[in-house]
C-alpha cells in the first residue's frame, strides 16, 4: 500500500467523524460504530474494491453530510432528516452481505428509542 493511498484513506476517515460530530447523540455513536467497522472490512480490499470504496465515501462525506447538517441548522425548528435514499442500480452493485449490513442500519437508525451498545472504548490515536 502506497504512502498517498494510507494518507487518503486516513484523511477520508478523520473527515467522516467530524461530519458525524453535527449529528445527534445516538446517531452520531451508531454513525461513528458504522464508518470504523466498514474502514476495517475494507482493509485487506484489492485495490479496485478499495478505490471504489473510498470513491463512494468521498463522494458522500463530501456532498451530502455537509449539505444536510447547514440545512438542518438552518432549519432547526423542523424535524432532522439524515441520510439519503440509495438508487436501485446502486444497491444492484452491493454484495448480499453489504445489503444486509445496510438493512441492521436502517433498522437501528430508525428504532424509536435506540439503545447502542458501543463495545469499543480506545482512544483514537492522533
Amino acid at each position: 500500500m502506497s504512502a498517498l493511498h494510507v494518507s487518503r484513506v486516513r484523511a477520508l476517515y478523520r473527515r467522516i467523524l467530524l461530519l458525524h460530530r453535527v449529528l445527534p447523540p445516538d446517531l452520531k455513536d451508531l454513525g461513528d460504530q458504522y464508518v470504523k467497522d466498514e474502514f476495517r472490512r475494507h482493509k485487506t480490499a484489492g485495490s479496485k474494491e478499495a478505490e471504489r470504496f473510498l470513491q463512494e465515501w468521498e463522494a458522500s462525506s463530501s456532498a451530502v453530510l455537509w449539505q444536510q447538517a447547514n440545512e438542518n441548522r438552518q432549519n432547526s425548528t423542523e424535524k432532522a432528516c439524515f441520510g439519503i435514499s440509495l438508487p436501485e442500480e446502486k444497491l444492484d452493485d452491493f454484495r448480499d452481505e453489504q445489503i444486509g449490513q445496510l438493512q441492521e442500519l436502517m433498522q437501528e437508525a430508525t428504532k424509536p428509542n435506540r439503545q447502542f451498545n458501543i463495545t469499543e472504548s480506545r482512544k483514537p490515536k492522533f
